[in-house]
């Protein structure tokens, strides 16, 4: 009996600790009154929580501020030097690397080109481990102050004893990559699905904030999404919800990535737009991403490029009109870089086919808009899952003894 009510002592603990914290980051600085009224615990609560991440360096006094006719109230703020967090983006051109102090401040960055035809994992896990060594040394950061590592990755995350991905468009199948990163590094390291981390990020510090229900479409070379609801990304029964890219929109229709027919990716992939387009050498560039700005900027002055386009605004309105069928989202944020390119010249063109294709009522109660955070969101996204885990409660996490971290950082 009395083990059991020392475990429910402890678990309330943290999760009055992980009320604070919540509430604290994202209103940050804030006041004990303030931690108070906005978690529902009571002042004496707070200040006990606040007493004990003073003394841990987690929470710093940052100034004070007047109250109603009595002393002034002390401000306070998450410590951004207490540690770091590393977001990691596996994408369809380059291997991206980011290190963050805990205010999500970028202290350094490493990419990596890749070949969008090839993503063999060995290369893929070399650069990884290469722009580790590379980011904590140019940040001047020793490994123990690393909280932990988030990896965006493309495809299925199948979470179990050992972490597997499986990326049928990259030929990935139950690729073990947790236990292959573990070669190079003692990090701790956790892993989700790339859409899904750009739309933690778009969540927690871009267009999706104060949404409680939001779809997130990504476009690169091929397409992936995310949905939120109730603050939290739905994931489905295996991890694989919201694979938009892959629903059928022409029955028969062009072959996709993934060997089946008709899929909105097949469409509006930057991959499948410049196939469709079928001129590159009249683009004057050499990577996928240059080629497809090339496309947009030639729209206007070439009918070929018109029409390519045109046509991608409107599968991409008709598959952001199935998701607003579907599930009914207060917000649909376009993103990706390729997503960002079409957007910002294509995005009303996008929204009036969405509008022709779906129903009024669910139409008229989202909103179609940009992401706020650029091409860089994935890793952002990454960095937000050992710092969900911090905010929960969890304590500084132990790096793996064996084996450090190692790689090369050319």
């Amino acid at each position: 009996m009395r083990l059991g009510r020392r475990g429910t002592v402890r678990d309330l603990r943290r999760e009055n600790r992980a009320a604070v914290l919540w509430s604290l980051y994202f209103s940050r600085p804030g006041s004990r009154q303030g931690l108070s009224a906005a978690t529902g615990l009571s002042p004496a609560s707070v200040t006990n929580v606040v007493r004990e991440l003073l003394d841990e360096g987690i929470v710093t006094e940052a100034g004070s501020e007047d109250s109603d006719g009595g002393r002034p109230r002390v401000l306070l703020d998450i410590n951004p030097g207490y540690g770091y967090v590393i977001g990691v983006d596996i994408g369809e051109t380059r291997i991206r690397v980011e290190l963050f102090d805990l205010a999500m401040t970028e202290r350094a960055k490493a990419e990596y080109p890749l070949d969008p035809a090839e993503h063999e994992v060995d290369v893929v896990v070399r650069d990884i481990a290469a722009g580790l060594t590379t980011v904590l040394r140019d940040a001047g950061i020793e490994p123990a102050a690393v909280l932990g590592v988030g990896v965006g990755v493309p495809g299925i995350v199948e979470q179990g004893r050992e972490v597997r991905v499986h990326a049928q468009t990259y030929g990935w199948d139950a690729v073990p990559l947790e236990r292959l990163l573990r070669a190079h590094t003692g990090l701790p390291l956790r892993f989700e699905n790339g859409a899904k981390t750009m739309g933690q990020a778009e969540l927690w510090f871009g267009a999706g904030r104060g949404a409680r229900s939001v779809a997130v479409v990504l476009i690169g070379s091929g397409v992936g999404a995310s949905l939120i609801s109730g603050g939290s990304t739905y994931r489905g029964a295996s991890a694989s919800a919201a694979e938009l890219g892959h629903t059928t929109i022409v029955v028969g229709g062009r072959r996709c990535r993934c060997g089946a027919a008709g899929c909105l990716e097949a469409y509006v992939g930057a991959e499948a737009i410049l196939d469709r387009y079928g001129s590159p050498a009249t683009l004057s560039a050499k990577d996928e991403e240059s080629m497809l700005a090339a496309l947009i900027t030639t729209a206007g002055s070439s009918s070929a490029a018109d029409a390519v386009l045109a046509e991608t605004a409107d599968f991409l309105g008709v598959g952001i009109g199935n998701f607003i069928n579907l599930f009914n989202p207060e917000r649909v944020i376009l993103g990706g870089w390729a997503g960002l390119l079409l957007g910002s010249r294509l995005l009303p063109d996008i929204c009036e086919s969405a509008r022709r294709n779906s129903l009024r009522r669910p139409f008229a109660a989202a909103s179609i808009g940009l992401g706020q955070l650029g091409a860089e969101a994935v890793a952002l996204g990454a960095a937000t899952l050992p710092m969900e885990e911090f905010l929960n409660g969890a304590s500084r996490p132990p790096l793996v003894k064996t084996p450090v971290l190692t790689g090369s950082s050319d």
